[in-house]
């Protein structure tokens, strides 16, 4: 019968650490994308909306208008500057994440590589033993043909 590999709970635990890790890391891909997202589509309608502010301009805008424009504007500033450094912390997220799940899997790497090497052990051990066996019933057979 085979030895069990001795760190076998070891390698199985780290595995699952791994597999959180990556559950982890993938959360945190999908919300880094989604505040690309985020930030993408309020710069555009910062553009758009700038464009009509512009072309409303040059058509002539009274005093309130004006303040309007500007204020939305600066409104529409200031998310994007947030939905920037929401971005930017879940970049942050993400990198993190990533070296955790790095080191995770250097764990599990090295268990593996443990458990592979006790597995030759066993291995060459079980094929020596049967060579062994090989021999002897080989010497065997030639002391009866005798």
């Amino acid at each position: 019968m085979a030895q069990e590999f001795p760190l076998q709970i070891l390698l199985d635990l780290s595995q699952l650490q791994l597999d959180e890790a990556a559950r982890r890391l993938g959360k945190f891909i999908a919300s880094q994308q989604e505040a690309a997202e985020r930030l993408e589509m309020l710069s555009q309608y910062r553009e758009e909306y700038r464009a009509r502010f512009l072309a409303a301009a040059k058509d002539g805008l009274g005093l309130d208008a004006w303040r309007n424009y500007r204020a939305f504007l600066d409104r529409l500033d200031g998310a994007v500057a947030q939905a920037t450094e929401l971005l930017a912390a879940s970049e942050r997220r993400t990198s993190a994440g990533q070296q955790e799940w790095l080191k995770k899997r250097g764990k599990v790497d090295a268990f593996d590589t443990l458990a592979q090497r006790h597995q030759a052990r066993i291995d060459y051990a079980e094929h020596r033993q049967e060579q062994k066996l090989s021999d002897e019933h080989t010497a065997t057979r030639h002391r009866k043909a005798e």
